[in-house]
């Protein structure tokens, strides 16, 4: 009895039945992989952000990697003008949005944090003599003063010598000789009066308001400041502000940011204390994880769930994207080209 010959994979084959080759088992494995990554793509990225919040922020990052991030990607970079656009239309669109209408000033500002900050200066001497010397003994304020009051006296004398008659003519009179007497003008000599003693008067308001008035008083005055303007609209502010096409007061705000950042950027000072912070902050997390170090900002495994639903689309696109299809193509031609793995598989090379 004679034992029948075993069997290869060729012999097998019916006639009906096409004979596997590699490439048709890498396409076949390719659409495989495909619809498992899609079905899988959720529950594996909520476990790989498990596995990563688990690990230890100095396992990956240190200290110096974050100093060259925030100088490489930040401080080396002036704003774009995209950025800068984006800052102006940003910076437009909230100032005048229609709901600063009906909003008041309160709403940005509560109570509370004007007490505490009217109290802190009422408490501390030098804050106080500060403020006090802004509101009553402030050169500027003097000589603004000054200005009105010449004006107001001037416009009050030629009016009345208009009027009076002979009267007004003998004090025109009266006014000639005194110039040709003194040599100086009327005028000069009333602004220099006025001034000399307008300030010297504000100064000694001044003086008498810093020996005076109370830590209670200096922050009831600035409560009582606050309260005469809180209720007014956030829309109010516009009236500080120009919105010409050639005159914005926005555009000249964003220019000033864009000045002083690219001023600071550059700054030994600043980047000191970029360093500075960037130490204190790895010292403080060193020895936490991932994940600690994300809860600190509020990202969790829900917030990481609710991102993962947001990116779906996103990921099956690129699952079904030619290239990452290349990819695994190239991928798995490698491996069945390998010299064990070929040579131990039946397949057509076709």
């Amino acid at each position: 009895m004679t034992s029948k010959p075993m069997q290869t994979s060729k012999d097998i084959q019916t006639p009906n039945t096409p004979m596997l080759t590699i490439n048709s088992l890498i396409d076949a494995q390719v659409t495989f992989m495909q619809q498992w990554l899609r079905k899988q793509a959720e529950p594996l990225s909520m476990e790989a952000w498990q596995w990563l919040g688990a690990q230890p922020l100095d396992k990956y990052i240190s200290s110096d990697d974050l100093q060259r991030l925030l100088n490489d990607w930040l401080l080396d970079h002036p704003l774009s003008e995209v950025m800068r656009a984006d800052i102006r239309d940003i910076l437009h669109s909230i100032i005048y949005h229609p709901a600063n209408e009906n909003v008041p000033l309160s709403e940005l500002i509560d109570d509370t944090q004007v007490e505490t900050l009217a109290n802190y200066v009422g408490s501390h001497e030098q804050q106080r003599n500060i403020l006090i010397h802004t509101l009553v003994g402030n050169d500027t304020f003097a000589d603004l003063l000054t200005q009105t009051l010449y004006h107001a006296i001037n416009d009050f004398m030629e009016n009345t010598l208009e009027k009076a008659g002979g009267v007004g003519k003998l004090m025109k009179l009266g006014r000639s000789s005194f110039e040709k007497a003194t040599n100086r003008n009327l005028d000069e000599k009333l602004q220099t009066y006025l001034h000399r003693n307008i300030k010297d008067l504000a100064h000694r308001a001044e003086a008498n308001a810093q020996e005076h008035l109370s830590n209670e008083e200096v922050s009831r005055l600035l409560v009582t400041g606050w309260a005469r303007i809180k209720e007014q609209p956030i829309s109010h502010l516009q009236t500080y502000l120009r919105d010409e096409p050639n005159n914005s007061s926005i555009d000249h705000i964003e220019a000033s940011i864009q000045q002083s950042y690219n001023r600071l950027r550059i700054s030994p000072y600043l980047h000191s204390l970029v360093a500075a912070s960037v130490d204190t902050w790895y010292r403080n997390h060193q020895s936490d994880t991932i994940a600690q170090v994300a809860e600190s900002l509020h990202i969790n495994e829900a917030a990481m769930m609710q991102l993962s639903t947001t990116l779906m689309p996103i990921i099956n696109d690129a699952f079904e994207s030619e290239w990452l299809t290349a990819h695994l193509r190239e991928m798995l031609q490698a491996f069945y080209s390998q010299p064990n793995i070929k040579d131990s598989l039946s397949f057509s090379n076709q």
